[in-house]
Order: C-alpha cells, then structure tokens, then sequence
C-alpha cells in the first residue's frame, strides 16, 4: 500500500516536532518535507506533490491562507490547518467543513482530522471547492473588518493575560522570526501575529507599512532622510531609525507629497 505523503508546514520548530511525533505513530504515512515559512511550502506543495498539508495559520508575511491563495485551492491537497486561532476562525472552518486541529494539538484530536483528510486526499474536488469558499470568505472579512481603535492582544510571555492598547499609542511594529513587536512608549510587547494581518486591523491611514517587516504610525514620524540605492530612513519622535525597503519606496514616496 502506497503511503500517505504529508507536508508540514509551521514555523515553531517545536510545533513542527510535535507533528512529526504523532505522523510517527501511523506506518501508513510519510512525511516528505517540512517547512518553516509560508514561501517555502508553496514551492514545497508544487514541486512534492503531497496528499495532505498540515497548515499553520499564523505565520510571518505569509500566512496560511496566503499559502492557499499563491498555490490556489484548485490544486491543493487535502488540508488540514493547524492553529492557535480564537473561536471566530474556528466557526469559520467549520462552516465551510475544512478540516483543523487547535494549538497544543491533542493526539486523538489529531488522530481524527488524519483520518478524514486520508478520505478526502482520494476525493479532492468536493474539498477544494470548500476551501475555496472558506479562502474567499476570510479575505472578504479581512477586507470589511471595521479597523480597530484598540486592540486586544495576548503577548507570548504573559500567562494568558489579555492586555488591550490603543492603536494611537503603538509607535511602530517590527517582525522578528516568528513573532510580532510592538513598541509602546518605554513598552515593547512580543506577540504571535503578522505584520500584514495587523495592519488590516490598524485604522486606515494611521500606519505605514515602509518595509516588509516594519510598520510605523505616522503621527510619530519626526524626520524622513534619503539613504542609499532611493530607499528611506524614518526617524521617529523617540530617535528610532526604522529604514524602508525597496518594495515600499513608493508608499513612502506617496506619504511625502500628501505631507508636503
């Protein structure tokens, strides 16, 4: 009997384990790589060809749903996403009957989202057509979410607290391996987002994205000076220099002459 081939996909090294430790337990499965970033597994899942992905949701610049997106739903495998995610996404997967396993995953939890996704591996097309609808519902919420003027948020080392701040105080965010900063006056809080699902929450205008891993609030910009190669360096009202990337020297370009 041919084995299942799954793909992993997470970028906790330690989540990636974990999964690796369950697929262990069944001999009919064979892991044929792992990923640690949303980019590598959509060149994972085109050159592989697996039977089912384990999707991580929550990933820098290019979440699961991204990865979903770049390959497209049409030519996707089973898929079984892997997520911290509050109860709304949840609702969310389950409406459209895609299957998913909560962070820390549970073995028989897991057990059971396998066994579903070895069924559907051998009949994809009813599958991908809900993945596609669940696809498209989550960028059509994303797009119409009303932009927060607090934000509720959990940092990595706060036992579960739940810290609310104002998205007027927050003077920048950067992204560093696999989570969030964000800088709050004399604060620094270390959370598990991306930058580009935070700033569809942040209110429009207020933010801007200047490199793919730093987004600052414009209100705090003090000073902009030209640097090498046409890119920007933004000197904050604190003294933080936070320089652009090339991707973004139009957006900044842009927020120059509306400012002049």
């Amino acid at each position: 009997m041919t084995p299942l081939r799954v793909l992993i996909v997470d970028d906790e090294p330690l989540a990636r384990t974990r999964l690796r430790e369950l697929l262990d337990d069944d001999p009919a499965i064979a892991i044929v790589a792992e990923c640690g970033n949303g980019r590598d597994a959509v060149t994972a899942i085109q050159h592989e060809g697996p039977d089912v992905v384990l999707l991580d949701i929550q990933m820098p610049e290019m979440d699961g749903f991204a990865v979903v997106r770049a390959v497209g739903a049409e030519h996707m495998p089973a898929v079984v996403f892997v997520t911290a995610s509050d109860a709304h996404a949840v609702r969310a997967f389950e409406v459209h009957a895609v299957d998913y396993v909560l962070k820390p995953v549970d073995r028989e939890r897991f057990a059971e989202a396998m066994r579903r996704a070895k069924e559907r591996a051998t009949s994809p097309g009813d599958l991908r057509a809900r993945l596609t609808a669940l696809v498209a519902d989550v960028s059509s919420a994303a797009r119409t979410a009303p932009a927060q003027s607090r934000l509720a948020i959990r940092t990595v080392r706060g036992n579960g607290r739940v810290l609310f701040i104002r998205t007027s105080d927050i003077d920048w965010c950067e992204a560093m391996d696999n989570h969030l900063r964000l800088h709050v006056g004399k604060e620094t809080y270390v959370i598990r987002e991306t930058l580009t699902n935070l700033e569809q929450r942040l209110p429009a205008g207020a933010f801007l994205r200047v490199h793919r891993s730093s987004l600052v609030n414009v209100d705090r910009i003090r000073e902009i000076q030209p640097w090498f190669g046409g890119d920007y360096v933004l000197i904050l009202t604190d003294g933080t220099k936070v320089t652009t990337g090339r991707r973004y020297r139009t957006a900044v370009q842009t927020f120059l002459d509306r400012s002049s």
